[in-house]
């Protein structure tokens, strides 16, 4: 696959501060379609701010960023990205594919039944339609938010720590399904402590200490 001309996201001298401390910044971004973006650094650099930021859920105290063009703002979330927060976000008694359920309802979107379906076999939930979150493992719960983001029909996946509370076949899980979101042309933005093997496919890496992508 080709580079695209112009990139899905980009971000220009973008800054965030927590009252008078510099969180991270000035950053210049750029996340092409095909391609995942890991966000590297340490805890505190900023990595889970940033994602905020460009889902449109903080605003940046300076610089812009853009989605195919348009500035980001807190709709871009919902409409055109698929944002993976580092906790689940489910209902605890809801069962899990009334949870997917609900979560494309608020993104006004109705989803087939069997389409849902699809989406729990495809993290390895097959069988656990009628089991709610609360009675499920972190691994398990993480495995359901996989599978509300690939529900989500934006070009961009956001995703904080999208390896957390895995183990081995979880990891290939999650490698599996950017891989294939990529490789449909949609992108990747990942933030990672940096202790697993990155996805396959174009990938780069942004490293929040330095602010530099390679």
């Amino acid at each position: 696959m080709t580079r695209a001309a112009a990139p899905l996201l980009v971000a220009r001298g973008l800054t965030y501060h927590r009252n008078q401390d510099r969180i991270f910044g000035p950053l210049d971004i750029e996340v092409f379609a095909g391609e995942a973006l890991l966000v590297r650094g340490g805890n505190g650099a900023g990595k889970t701010t940033l994602l905020r930021v460009l889902a449109g859920l903080l605003e940046a105290t300076a610089g812009s960023a853009a989605l195919d063009g348009r500035p980001v703002d807190g709709r871009h979330l919902a409409r055109h990205c698929g944002f993976l927060a580092h906790r689940p976000g489910h209902k605890a008694e809801l069962p899990a594919l009334e949870n997917l359920r609900y979560a494309a309802l608020l993104q006004g979107r109705a989803v087939p039944l069997q389409a849902l379906e699809a989406a729990l076999a495809r993290v390895g939930l097959a069988g656990y339609e009628d089991t709610p979150p609360g009675r499920m493992s972190a691994g398990q719960n993480k495995r359901l938010a996989l599978a509300r983001l690939s529900l989500h029909p934006g070009r961009l996946w956001l995703m904080d720590e999208p390896y957390a509370n895995l183990d081995l076949e979880g990891i290939a899980l999650v490698d599996r399904l950017v891989e294939a979101h990529t490789a449909a042309g949609g992108a990747a933005f990942i933030t990672t402590h940096g202790a697993y093997a990155a996805p396959p496919g174009r990938v780069r890496t942004l490293d929040m200490d330095t602010g530099r992508t390679g």
